[in-house]
């Protein structure tokens, strides 16, 4: 494993404990500088775009489920008159200078999550690492968009929003301290004041009123039929039950992955890989005959490179409550004239 991975995997050890461990007291100084330096960036005024913004983000550090939240958020908005664009950093990605990312684009340029989004929403996306600059060129590129959800960004200051989203998963807040003592990159507050909170869990994990979403693995095609555009497939889910699988995940919080695979009734043997993993070479022994893996990491697998291994990418069916999508509806407000 990487040396980040395995910095990765120990302060993760620590984090989601339910009481701060000594390990995380140790380091609670790069806790306060962390703090201070997130102060000094949200002191900047904001920039709007030229149309609306919605933050889709965490208050925790890895992935609590934003970008299954994202799609299932511009699906919502699509049903209900808004015609939205997405702009992302491109975590992961070498691109820097805001571009547009197509659906055949490589992750290793604009990243793993923002490749995902434009594959699987059908809208326009855009990357920066300045979201402003992002947002206005999507703006000017696609004139017909009136909306733009921003995937990540709740502490990115610069870029001004309407409403701002909040995703937490099963495990919460964790130990309750700032980075890199703890997962959160900002405090937990008593109440969301302005802000929607979303948790990507059966039950909500933090003392926070929110609604909850619900996922489920809809089905698994090859990996050739998934970059086609396939959808999922009950009966290849069936199939492969039975068959011992390599899972392989590459996710925050890979976990999550594997339960749901086994609640599907797959027989697994666990491949958890560092988030945003890059594929650069296979992390399976040559000889695999079957790898289950996410459409994360399916974006970075190229299938000509798996001749011997049968790749099968896991599709996430994931649904927002209808009572957290009319509270954002209503934040928003009606969608504007088309013909104006």
């Amino acid at each position: 494993m990487a040396l980040a991975g395995r910095i990765e995997t120990l302060l993760a050890r620590h984090w989601w404990r339910a009481r701060p461990s000594w390990f995380s007291r140790c380091l609670l100084p790069l806790s306060w500088l962390y703090d201070a330096l997130r102060h000094l960036a949200a002191a900047r005024s904001p920039l709007r775009a030229p149309v609306p913004v919605v933050v889709v983000g965490n208050l925790i550090a890895g992935g609590a489920g934003k970008t299954p939240t994202v799609i299932a958020l511009v699906q919502a908005l699509r049903e209900a008159g808004w015609r939205p664009g997405v702009v992302s950093r491109g975590h992961g990605g070498s691109a820097s200078e805001a571009r547009a990312v197509a659906a055949d684009a490589v992750a290793g340029e604009v990243g793993d999550e923002a490749l995902l989004i434009a594959r699987r929403s059908g809208v326009p996306v855009w990357i920066g690492r300045r979201r402003v600059e992002a947002a206005r060129a999507l703006c000017r590129a696609e004139p017909g968009v009136d909306l733009i959800v921003s995937d990540d960004g709740l502490q990115h200051a610069a870029l001004a929003r309407e409403l701002e989203i909040v995703v937490f998963d099963e495990r919460g807040a964790g130990n309750g301290l700032l980075l890199p003592a703890g997962p959160l990159r900002e405090p937990l507050p008593a109440a969301a004041g302005d802000r929607l909170v979303l948790y990507n869990a059966a039950a909500p994990s933090t003392a926070l009123a929110g609604a909850c979403a619900t996922r489920s693995i809809g089905g698994v095609l090859a990996l050739e039929r998934w970059r086609s555009g396939a959808p999922g497939e009950a009966r290849a889910l069936a199939e492969l039950r039975g068959r011992r699988l390599v899972a392989a995940a590459g996710i925050g919080a890979p976990e999550r992955f594997f339960a749901a695979l086994e609640a599907a009734g797959l027989e697994i043997e666990r491949l958890p890989l560092p988030d945003h993993h890059d594929y650069a070479t296979l992390p399976w022994p040559a000889t695999t005959a079957d790898v289950v893996t996410t459409e994360k990491d399916a974006v970075k697998i190229d299938p000509a490179r798996c001749a011997a291994t049968r790749v099968w990418v896991a599709r996430l069916d994931f649904a927002l409550p209808p009572a957290f999508v009319g509270d954002v509806l209503r934040r928003l407000g009606r969608p504007p004239d088309p013909r104006r």
